[in-house]
């Protein structure tokens, strides 16, 4: 019942939405940022937050004191399903993009307002693509639009949620180049909304906790150079101290 609510909901969303592609186009040609926020709050507001409450996610957001507002930051998360995405850009500060696998950009309406939002389609079968993406992504952090990351790549499907798979040194490179901090994302049990039982939606209770701010100035060359190390351990002990809470 649940998926079946949720998806006349994102009919009629999709119908209302419609026009406001040609007013943040307007906007965008004015001040590119302006829209990149506006959109985020449509798409959190009128979309995001309904799925969630629609779909029975009980979201305790914890960390909230380390969300940085006055600049910007990259946001590295463990991926456990695509109801990480709903629980980030609901939590997260303005403006936020997300890097997201190139075949999500070929979704029609889902990738427009992900472009609106400067979100950045990685390709990781091609590398100078993918470097384009990872430079694209250090300039809007420069600029000022924090980005949301998960390292490993794709979705964690191990039983055990604190069993990370391996993350991609490249992507912190969005961190080391632009200068910007890492802000290291614990999130559990957004598997269990949809991907443990495709296509049914479940009520379910959903922890995401924001850690404390890595500074990249306060690190010895080495750590810099084992950064994705040292952010993988931090989110499996976390993981794992939250999931004995649920």
């Amino acid at each position: 019942m649940r998926t079946f609510i949720i998806g006349i909901y994102l009919i009629l969303y999709t119908i209302i939405s419609l026009p406001l592609f040609l007013i943040f186009f307007l906007v965008g040609l004015k001040s590119p940022r302006a829209k990149a926020v506006a959109s985020q709050k449509v798409v959190c507001n009128l979309g995001f937050r309904p799925i969630l409450f629609l779909g029975g996610v009980r979201l305790t957001v914890k960390g909230k004191e380390h969300i940085l507002t006055e600049e910007s930051a990259l946001y590295v998360f463990n991926h456990r399903g695509f109801f990480d995405i709903l629980a980030g850009y609901t939590t997260g500060p303005y403006p936020l993009a997300y890097v997201s696998k190139k075949e999500i950009g070929k979704i029609p309406m889902i990738s427009r307002w992900m472009k609106y939002m400067n979100c950045l389609f990685l390709d990781r079968s091609d590398i100078k693509q993918g470097m384009q993406t990872i430079q694209t992504g250090i300039e809007l952090l420069k600029q000022g639009t924090s980005i949301y990351i998960a390292p490993e790549g794709t979705r964690n499907k191990n039983e055990d949620p604190a069993e990370l798979l391996e993350f991609h040194e490249a992507s912190f490179r969005l961190a080391t180049k632009s200068g910007r901090p890492v802000i290291p994302v614990a999130i559990n049990n957004t598997d269990k909304v949809l991907e443990r039982h495709i296509p049914w939606i479940k009520k379910t209770h959903v922890i995401i906790e924001y850690l404390e701010p890595i500074y990249l100035e306060e690190l010895d060359k080495t750590e810099k150079k084992k950064l994705g190390k040292k952010v993988r351990e931090i989110l499996a002990d976390k993981v794992r101290e939250n999931q004995r809470s649920l």
